[in-house]
Formats: structure tokens, sequence, C-alpha cells
């Protein structure tokens, strides 16, 4: 699954280089000039990385990390030119990963860039593969399907179904899988999640209205029963 990296930094041409070095490599990337910006972004989509400037016109990121730290472990690279140790203390502190002093070389972001995508999601594709009845779930190449047949979902019906999978067996809250799904910042409501369970039932269940796989847990939220 392509890996999706934030860039928060004001200076626009820095990051367009940026953007255009992780692209190349095979990430996908979004652009955020300040504070308000990236939660605005933040809101709409999930990001498996955040590439964050000290320095921004609204806040600083120590401010953005701490307020992000309040609802994602999403994991964080600091990139500064303000390279005192306390200011490195202080970012690590505040729940970042990393810490990258300006000027940098590109090959080295991209080494870093890496290296913690790899700590952090290695070992979540290591089994990508989820099967539940005559359904088969493929996360890495985002496919389903059923009876041999593929099923078509749309992008967060995808994301719904991966989440639970990932969940699976367990009892999974509401409010967890709207962060998940959705984004950490969404405004998305719970009726939205009702409804995308629906439809999602729809294209999986043999019989809907009395789902064999994907059950409402009174109180809590939803479960993905996977014995296999």
């Amino acid at each position: 699954m392509q890996k999706k990296i934030l860039i928060v930094d004001d200076d626009e041409d820095l990051s367009y280089i940026i953007s255009d070095l992780l692209e190349n490599y095979g990430y996908q990337t979004s652009w955020a000039k300040d504070e308000k910006t990236a939660f605005s972004i933040l809101a709409e989509n999930t990001f498996h990385l955040i590439l964050l400037d000290i320095n921004l016109p609204d806040s600083t990121g120590f401010a953005l990390c701490q307020k992000l730290r309040e609802a994602s472990t999403v994991p964080v690279i600091f990139a500064s030119a303000r390279t005192s140790e306390d200011d490195r203390i202080t970012g690590l502190d505040l729940g970042g990963d990393d810490y990258l002093p300006k000027p940098y070389s590109m090959k080295e972001l991209l080494s870093r860039v890496n290296a913690l995508i790899r700590r952090t999601y290695e070992f979540m594709e290591q089994d990508n593969i989820v099967q539940f009845g005559d359904v088969v779930v493929n996360i890495s190449s985002r496919t389903v399907q059923k009876q041999g047949d593929i099923i078509s979902l749309s992008l967060k019906e995808f994301d719904l179904l991966a989440c639970l999978c990932q969940h699976r067996n367990h009892a999974v809250p509401k409010e967890k899988i709207i962060n998940e799904v959705w984004g950490d910042f969404s405004i998305a409501e719970p009726s939205t999640l009702t409804v995308h369970i629906r439809w999602l039932r729809e294209k999986i269940e043999n019989d809907p209205a009395n789902p064999q796989y994907i059950k409402t847990v009174y109180k809590v939220g939803y479960m993905l029963e996977a014995a296999g």
C-alpha cells in the first residue's frame, strides 16, 4: 500500500523539492504551509508520516505536535533550522520520533523517512491477507474477493473493511473506527459510519440483514468475526 506523507513547512519551494523526491520513491505527499491548513488536511485524510518544521506562520511545530499527540500516534519527523540541544529534546519529548536539522541532504531525509516508515509499519504488513468464510481481503493490494470474484469497494468502504480486518475478532469502538478511517481530526458523524457499514454488509454478507461477519457490538461499535 502506498504510504502517505504530510509535509508541514512554510517554505513552499523546499516543500515542492521534498515532495518530488518522496513521490519519485513511491510515496504520496500533501503539503500544508501552516497549522490551520495542516489540521484541515488531517480532518479529511489519514497519513503514515508527518514531516514537520518548527517555525510556522500561525503556530509552532511543537504546538502542532502536542495537539496531534492528543489524538494520533502517526510518526513525526521534525525538520528545522533550530538545531539547539534544547529544541531537539523538546521535539522528542512532545512526541516527535526523529529530528533532522536544516540544512540537510535529500539523501539523508529519504533515509530517515524510509527507516521510520519501515520501523512503524513493516510488522503490520507481514500478515496482509485476511480470509473469513468465502471472502479474501488483501490489504496490501487493496483487493477483495468473494467466492473468487472481485468485489468493487469505494475507497472508504475498503478502508473501513481493512480497519475491521486489522482488529478482527475484537470489538472496535465507533470513535476508534472513525479516527482510523476518516482521520484523527475528522468531523465525520457516527451516522456516516453506520451507512458505510450497511453498504459494506450489502457487498460482503450473504444475508446483510443477518450479518455473519460484520457484527454490531451493542453500545460499543463493530467487530469482524474472522475464524477463517
